[in-house]
Parts: C-alpha cells; structure tokens; sequence
C-alpha cells in the first residue's frame, strides 16, 4: 500500500456498488481494499494497516453492526463509518454506541463521502497522536483553503510524522 494515501476498507455486498465506490475513491487518493462481507473485512483488516473503514449495515454473514464491533475491539485507532440503504434510527444510536464515528444513508453524495471519510481520518489521528482539537486546527491551517484531498494528504503527514 503506498504510503501517502489513507488505507480505506470497504465492505458491501453489492458487487456493482463496491466496484463503482472503490472506483470513484481510489482516484481521490485512497488504497481501497473492498470486500464483500464483515468476515473478509476482519481478515483484510489483519492483514493491513487500515485507517478508516466504510461499512455497509445489512450483509449475509455477520452484518455491518457486528463488523463494526469486531473491528473496533480489534483495532483501537480505526474509525468506522457505517454507509446503509436500510437504515433506522434504532441502528444508527446502536452503531454510534459500538463506536461507529459516523452513519450515512445510501445514496449519498461523492462530497458528502468525502467529507465524512475526511474527517473520520482526522479523529484517528487526533485520538493516536493525542492532538487536541485547537493543536489540529494549527497544524491544517495550511490545508484550510485547500481540498479535501489536500487537508487528508496533510493528515496522513502527520499520522506518518
């Protein structure tokens, strides 16, 4: 995996969404592994280092809830984003109770994506380094005008430093 880009694990059972979303992340500088169940996704993510995590809700197999609960116990610094068409409220306050830093319902924007994926990067790095808010928006201030693209290169930066 090349190091200047964030290693993202995607995990749906949609083989022609997980294609087209993997696509379309890949070229916005991110090392996509995407699997197609919670099982691989455990297995993926024991064997590489893995920054954030999108991951679907209703899967055969152990579901995205069950998924986000084995990789955050597995994996303290990762950030998990749960991305669902079958969403409730009911699922979202239990992600969010098992760790899930965000829940974003199907379809959503490339932007909308982007920025989550984003800023889900930003809390990994602030929760490992022990970055408080205030020291992270010092060490963006460079990255302020720039891209969302630019602000993750930033981040990945200073996870690496």
């Amino acid at each position: 995996m090349a190091e200047s880009k964030i290693n993202l694990l995607i995990v749906d059972d949609e083989e022609q969404f997980l294609a087209s979303i993997s696509k379309s992340l890949q070229v916005r500088d991110f090392n996509v592994i995407a699997v197609t169940r919670g099982e691989k996704a455990i297995e993926a993510a024991r064997k590489n280092p893995i920054d954030v995590a999108l991951v679907d809700l209703k899967m055969p197999g152990i579901n995205g809830e069950e998924t986000l609960r084995a990789l955050k116990a597995e994996h303290k610094w990762m950030e998990v984003v749960i991305l669902t068409g079958h969403g409730t409220i009911d699922s979202a306050v239990e992600c969010t109770k098992s760790g899930a830093y965000s829940y974003l319902q199907k379809p959503c924007s490339l932007d909308e994506l982007m920025e989550c994926l984003k800023e889900a990067y930003k809390k990994k790095v602030m929760n490992r380094k022990k970055i408080e808010d205030h020291k992270m928006a010092e060490l963006l201030k460079i990255s302020v005008s720039g891209s969302p693209r630019d602000i993750m290169r930033r981040l990945k930066e200073i996870d690496k430093g």
